[in-house]
């Protein structure tokens, strides 16, 4: 049963069918083949989406699309730099730092590429950046994104792993910073190394007083999210109802950008990303169904365990899987099909699942990087308008820093699960 429906997704994957629609018609051909009840296709894909946690993906989504529609990432932006600016290579800083204090309000490295990427890559491109650069930086900035709260990816997996979600999402924030140094490093480094320009224009305090008023209420959006979160009296779906309330609040009565055709346009974007995101869940529920009763999870939990019963090598052989995976696998769709068969087994290794939750939400936003179906390296290409091969070359070095936060985190427990511990005693 196993081998025809990889068989037939495979098949369906060479063809050009989207994912989604290759794991679900995959998964019913297979059903339908074996004499399943017809039933289930209708059962497990409403059961799947039949989850409170799921209802922050599109309030995520929704308050991210708000921000964007006032011009918060400008105003983001221009603080940042003139922090920033005029060390060498300082407007790639200023993207790295700009994606992680927008991260605190997207939750998606694809939506912190669109928002972000189409001003970042032509600030480079005016200051003499090459393109390659400029793209490497632009989208291994967007991978803080998913690791930071509140992230949609690290929501889902806290549904398919039946793990704490707030817990989740505070151990993603020292991992978040970890990559931000290091991204920050690499840029010094390259810095030094090719010559990069810097900024020559010396602001006043004035401006810098004024731009920082303007950044204000954008800078306060992850603190309120984050303290939300700490108080204990919401949720991460209440917490998402409340950025959107926020959103709109200062959209209009602070920036008084937010005009009701935007708030219209914005709606529209959430409906068809959120239609994208749950399409995927429902059709992974099904792929991953024909797969637990075919005994797959029990299967790999036997061939894993007699390989090694060390929690850090079972971490390695995941990673490696995972980044394999996130080469041809959209995101969300390998954390349904992966984590429920994965999750079970390294816990009962003495993996910690909040740490397993960062390791596999982190591999797969470096598989976003990666040929052949690394959305990311499309984005960028469409957004900064670059053929495909000059967009991979830039990535490769900045690979380096993220391999490295990787490492971290699988090698240091404490990486991801000290936060968590702290605070939520």
């Amino acid at each position: 049963m196993t081998t025809l429906l990889l068989a037939l997704f495979a098949v369906t994957m060479l063809m050009g069918v989207p994912i989604s629609i290759a794991m679900g018609l995959s998964a019913a051909v297979v059903i339908v083949l074996n004499d399943l009840p017809v039933a289930v296709l209708a059962q497990r894909s409403v059961n799947a989406l039949d989850s409170t946690p799921l209802l922050a993906v599109p309030l995520f989504i929704f308050a991210a699309n708000l921000l964007n529609v006032t011009g918060v990432t400008r105003h983001l932006f221009d603080l940042i730099r003139i922090l920033v600016g005029r060390i060498r290579g300082g407007v790639a800083q200023v993207t790295v730092l700009v994606s992680l204090v927008f991260s605190g309000i997207s939750g998606a490295a694809l939506a912190d590429i669109g928002a972000l990427g189409s001003m970042q890559i032509k600030m480079m491109r005016e200051r003499g950046y090459r393109d390659e650069f400029s793209a490497g930086i632009t989208m291994a900035a967007a991978t803080i994104g998913p690791i930071f709260p509140p992230s949609i990816p690290i929501i889902i997996f806290a549904t398919a792993a039946n793990v704490s979600a707030v817990k989740l999402l505070l151990a993603g924030i020292v991992p978040a910073l970890i990559i931000t140094a290091l991204l920050m490093i690499q840029i010094a480094v390259m810095a030094r190394l090719q010559n990069l320009p810097r900024d020559e224009t010396v602001p006043s305090l004035s401006e810098l007083g004024r731009q920082f008023a303007l950044s204000l209420p954008a800078l306060l959006a992850p603190v309120l999210l984050i303290g939300g979160l700490l108080s204990g009296l919401f949720g991460p779906t209440e917490v998402a109802g409340i950025t959107v309330v926020y959103a709109i609040l200062i959209g209009r009565f602070f920036y008084h950008q937010l005009s009701w055709t935007g708030f219209v346009g914005a709606a529209r974007e959430t409906v068809e990303a959120t239609a994208n995101v749950l399409f995927i869940v429902a059709s992974a529920a099904l792929f991953a169904w024909v797969l637990t009763i075919d005994q797959v999870p029990a299967r790999a939990a036997e061939l894993l365990l007699g390989l090694s019963t060390d929690p850090i090598v079972l971490l390695f052989i995941v990673n490696g899987l995972l980044l394999v995976a996130g080469m041809f696998l959209e995101s969300i769709a390998a954390i349904l099909i992966i984590a429920p068969i994965v999750t079970p087994i390294l816990t009962m290794a003495g993996v910690d699942p909040i740490q397993l939750g960062i390791v596999f939400v982190l591999n797969l936003m470096i598989g976003l990087l990666t040929p052949p179906v690394g959305m990311s390296l499309y984005m960028v290409s469409i957004v900064a308008k670059m053929p495909l091969p000059t967009v991979v070359s830039g990535v490769l070095p900045f690979l380096i820093p993220l391999l490295l936060s990787l490492l971290v985190v699988t090698l240091v427990p404490a990486a991801s699960t000290w936060l968590p511990g702290l605070l939520m005693k």
